[in-house]
């Protein structure tokens, strides 16, 4: 007889990651397929990156720097806050598990907007608490609605914008309306994980929104802008101290490896790389938007990386569609398909599927 299971645990989802391209290729009998499933920048680390990388290689015998010093100072430099308001991260994904184990638990509600980041409903139940999933109004964030379901076992609310993986996000009336409607003794985390692709000067950046509120913390990551969606580091701003100190209380002993904290810093030098390749991303991303539309998909003004195709129940069907000419999406089921954006050619063999499943339904 095998040892119980959580009950919660024992009847969780596992996390879903997007299928392999090499999979898929190899099924179709094709030289390769296209991924954009996982929203991925298309393009590998910078160059400077790459050196710094080769070269800490020959130090990973040694534990990596369990406290990321050299990061978190840096960090704390670009952001103009103490280091003390900082905590470094397995990802932010991670970092939202890290947060939900030191402000949540049993009886303790989790407020988010629905549909949003996946991976929220199964960290709030492997953390104990109770998910309060709030729907999204015109494939975003409601903001009356979510004050509405705040209630007093509300202990972390979860804000993320641009939203994943509608693309939409709130601006900054609508952002501050919502916070405003929040008490100071529950936790909100904005999760900015695509801020670097934001283009809307209506959208706020969170580090300015969480000043003069205590009860706010801003989630990025190096996994999308920076390219380092392998090596998993992120990090958390926060006004109040106390925030970071419990996230790093909760931190998995040296989860952060030296390559990945090497890399962040060698990335953190290479900003305005970075930049231009941002740029290259929202030009595709605009232009796919168009083609969108022109064949009649018309898809939700994204701010992230990715478009949203709301499709609602025909989503399963889309993806197997695509995939069966060699280009992955990420479908949800009922609701709709997530695109990332790709490079050029990527993003053609994507608009060529739209067209075809178009012309297939007449």
């Amino acid at each position: 007889m095998s040892v119980p299971v959580r009950p919660a645990i024992a009847e969780l989802a596992a996390y879903k990651p997007g299928r392999s391209a090499a999979d898929l290729a190899r099924e179709l009998g094709l030289p390769e397929a296209i991924k954009l499933a996982s929203n991925e920048i298309a393009y590998p680390p910078l160059p400077s990156v790459v050196a710094a990388i080769a070269e800490a290689a020959c130090v990973v015998n040694r534990y990596p720097d369990n406290a990321s010093v050299a990061l978190t100072a840096a960090l704390a430099e670009r952001f103009e806050l103490p280091v003390e308001s900082i905590a470094v991260g397995c990802g932010s994904v991670s970092l939202c598990q890290q947060l939900l184990q030191s402000y949540s638990g049993p009886g303790d509600e989790v407020v988010c907007a629905w549909r949003s980041f996946e991976a929220y409903p199964l960290l709030v139940a492997v953390a104990g608490a109770t998910l309060v999933p709030v729907p999204l109004r015109e494939q975003t964030h409601d903001p009356e609605a979510m004050a509405a379901a705040i209630t007093d076992a509300t202990r972390v609310v979860f804000i993320c914008n641009p939203n994943n993986p509608t693309g939409t996000a709130l601006g900054t009336v609508a952002m501050q309306r919502l916070l405003d409607a929040i008490g100071t003794d529950t936790l909100v985390v904005i999760d900015e994980a695509y801020r670097e692709f934001v283009t809307d000067p209506d959208v706020p950046d969170g580090r300015e929104l969480m000043r003069g509120r205590p009860n706010v913390c801003v989630l990025r990551t190096f996994s999308k802008a920076y390219g380092l969606a392998g090596l998993r580091v992120g990090y958390l701003l926060s006004q109040d101290p106390a925030i970071a100190t419990a996230v790093r209380k909760t931190y998995v002993p040296f989860s952060v490896s030296t390559l990945a904290q090497v890399a962040a810093l060698a990335s953190l030098s290479a900003e305005q790389e970075m930049r231009e390749r941002c740029a290259a991303v929202v030009s595709e991303r605009e232009r796919v938007s168009a083609a969108l539309a022109d064949l009649g998909d018309p898809a939700p003004v994204s701010q992230a990386n990715f478009v949203w195709l709301p499709l609602g129940e025909d989503a399963l069907g889309f993806a197997s569609f695509c995939e069966a000419r060699g280009v992955i999406v990420r479908p949800f089921a009922g609701d709709g398909a997530r695109v990332t954006i790709g490079q050029p050619q990527e993003n053609d063999a994507f608009i060529s599927a739209v067209a075809a499943w178009e012309a297939s339904r007449g």
